[in-house]
């Protein structure tokens, strides 16, 4: 029955969303707001519909944070460049598309967010791991217990759960309230 297969996956949803860690959201936020006060870039990458939510987090941190405001955050997505990704895919290795972007762009104090359900998307990974080398703060969304990009991220913030789309849909429900949450910010 499709009623009862919806009730249930939304009752394990919220169940899910009622064990996120509130510290883990309050680093997150607090973590966004210091780049906006250095002020420095925000890089963000994901995989499939990592980079479908890492994109949708750009768009909305972009415009609907910084809209008529003197002080704009600039986030950048590195999922959305697709000649490139394929460019450095095709000659060089998928595992290198954020990267080899992140040489080109990263400076002190930037923050790199890896979005990885899995948590070991190895491009993902690499772009942390770089930015970790080269003076950038890192902060790692994960789910299924965090798998490597919890462990090598500077903070995270991890749903623990191993179902990819209820993972999905709360990392999109906390860029959603991060983004309602940070346009508060003056």
């Amino acid at each position: 029955m499709p009623s009862s297969f919806l009730r249930n996956y939304l009752t394990e949803l919220t169940a899910l969303f009622e064990n996120v860690s509130l510290n883990e959201f309050i680093d997150f936020t607090t973590e966004l707001t210091e780049s906006l006060k250095r002020p420095s870039y925000i890089f963000i990458c994901g995989n499939g519909g990592s980079a479908s939510n890492a994109s949708h987090f750009a768009c909305d941190i972009n415009k609907e944070t910084s809209y008529r405001k003197d002080k704009r955050f600039k986030l950048i997505c590195l999922s959305d460049n697709i000649p490139t990704i394929l460019a450095y895919a095709n000659d060089v290795s998928y595992d290198d598309v954020f990267v080899e972007q992140l040489k080109n762009f990263l400076t002190k104090d930037d923050m790199v967010i890896g979005v990885s359900v899995s948590g070991n998307s190895r491009n993902v990974l690499k772009a942390i791991d770089y930015a970790n080398k080269n003076g950038g703060k890192t902060y790692g969304i994960c789910g299924c217990g965090g798998g490597e990009l919890k462990n090598i991220s500077q903070k995270s913030l991890t749903i623990d759960s191993n179902d990819m789309q209820k993972v999905e849909d709360l990392h999109m429900i906390i860029f959603h309230c991060t983004m309602k949450y940070l346009s508060l910010y003056k």
